[in-house]
């Protein structure tokens, strides 16, 4: 195996890992871990847990108490995303001559993720921030995913079946506005503005508030003038996270249906499969409110899912080119 192949299945693998790690401090309130960055407190290499480290650590960020638990939460993750980051900028020089265009792609995310992360704390959680953080992981798996498939020889392609390229293209582009809108609903911590499935809140259309729910530049739990964001306002966010899974459901579901044929089946199952899973977490996680390891593996399911869908892409128009050049 090339190594340059090597290096992307383990950057891929670790990035598989970093994506619901991120989740992961997110999710148990530890965004904030660490009033600074890329230290912790001051500190590179570990957090303040002796006194007189915290002692230092209260002087220096007096409205931040010091919380260790936390702290190394969010300092693993920057570890991992750092790590990376290294193999990223490695993988980038081996495979610039097979793929250039990915390879600066990936670079530039990278740089754009590290001042997301910086952002995040700097900026106190702003949801359009921590939404861009999370979208920059995703687009580095996505990239990862097509630097780390072996390019298949001309003899071995194969076309897929009659409109199903097309098929995966919009499947590709409902998957990544739906992670965006998963985004937008755990960086304004809506996921429980309804508590049930399939109505919200006991009714299919409950009162919602559209306006106050996107507008992008605010602060967190804040509107766009500075009042207090409205519940109405977080239905909105919720209810559009379950149009887009409705979405995601009717493309990916057909473009599964459509390769169930000869050559392709593996495929569909693994589409189908991930898709399931992906849904039944969604569904899951709201009725039974939310519990830290679901919502992070409901995460990591979107990632899954997004791999998969790139990956039908890559060899559908790989097949799409054989075919023309016959």
């Amino acid at each position: 195996m090339p190594r340059n192949r090597i290096l992307a299945l383990a950057a891929l693998y670790l990035a598989l890992l970093v994506v619901p790690l991120g989740a992961y401090v997110r999710l148990s309130d530890a965004g904030l871990g660490c009033p600074d960055w890329p230290g912790c407190y001051g500190k590179l290499v570990g957090v303040p847990e002796h006194p007189v480290e915290q002692a230092a650590a209260v002087q220096a960020f007096p409205d931040r108490p010091v919380e260790p638990a936390k702290a190394w939460k969010e300092m693993i993750h920057r570890y991992a995303a750092g790590t990376l980051g290294l193999l990223v900028f490695a993988l980038a020089g081996l495979a610039w001559r097979r793929q250039p265009a990915v390879s600066a792609g990936l670079v530039g995310i990278i740089v754009f993720q590290a001042l997301l992360g910086m952002w995040t704390v700097t900026l106190l959680l702003k949801p359009v921030i921590v939404s861009g953080h999370l979208l920059g992981g995703m687009t580095v798996i996505a990239l990862l995913t097509l630097l780390a498939m072996p390019d298949r020889q001309p003899s071995a392609r194969r076309a897929g079946p009659a409109g199903a390229l097309l098929l995966a293209r919009l499947a590709l582009v409902v998957v990544v506005i739906q992670i965006a809108l998963g985004g937008w609903l755990t960086s304004n911590y809506a996921a429980l503005a309804c508590r049930d499935f399939p109505t919200c809140q006991g009714d299919w259309v409950p009162d919602m508030n559209f306006g106050q729910a996107f507008t992008l530049v605010r602060e967190l739990g804040h509107t766009g003038d500075g009042g207090l964001l409205s519940m109405s306002a977080l239905t909105a966010i919720h209810w559009a996270h379950r149009l887009g899974a409705l979405l995601v459901l009717l493309t990916v579901g057909a473009l599964a249906l459509r390769l169930a044929a000869p050559c392709w089946r593996n495929w569909a199952f693994a589409l189908a499969a991930t898709l399931a899973l992906q849904l039944g977490l969604g569904i899951v996680n709201v009725l039974t409110s939310l519990p830290l390891a679901l919502a992070v593996a409901h995460n990591f399911g979107a990632a899954l899912l997004l791999l998969h869908v790139v990956a039908v892409n890559k060899r559908l128009g790989e097949g799409r080119r054989a075919t023309l050049v016959v």
